[in-house]
């Protein structure tokens, strides 16, 4: 069973905390980086949680959420090895896995009903990396993170 990170600031905590209960409901060991209310706090502070969580493997994968998902999957990818993913659909979610080996997913927590974000998550967390031309792809976007000045 994989270890999931859980993180959000305020816009995101709501869905955080049903999508939390619904993966805990299917036996799914959880890793909740925060945040814990709807008080308002930095996205880029709970991205940069869920993303040390994967890099330092003490979590699988992450789903993380802002109002919006913007901020935090940004947040998320500055850093190396991370390849997180804004998903609003079940395409996006599958997708993200299928071809771009995802190992984050982004939400809106102000825009994606629980419905939908249970679909998208069973699609992320169930969806196996196709590899072939698409691996030589993610090591392409690995030789940009060794270029970048940022």
């Amino acid at each position: 069973m994989k270890r999931v990170a859980l993180a959000s600031d305020h816009g995101g905590f709501g869905l955080k905390t049903e999508i939390k209960n619904y993966l805990t409901s299917k036996g799914y060991e959880i890793l909740d980086l925060g945040t814990d209310s709807e008080v308002s706090v930095d996205y880029p502070d709970f991205g940069a949680a869920a993303a040390k969580a994967v890099l330092d493997k003490k979590a699988d994968c992450a789903i993380i959420m802002c109002g919006s998902g913007i901020g935090i999957s940004i947040s998320a990818n500055k850093f190396k090895g991370i390849r997180c993913a804004l998903c609003f659909d079940t395409y996006t979610a599958k997708m993200c896995r299928l071809h771009n080996d995802a190992n984050i997913m982004a939400l809106g927590g102000r825009i994606t009903t629980i419905e939908r974000a249970a679909d998208m998550v069973d699609l992320f967390l169930n969806t196996e990396f196709e590899g072939g031309r698409h691996q030589r792809r993610i090591d392409k976007i690995d030789e940009l993170a060794k270029d970048s000045w940022c």
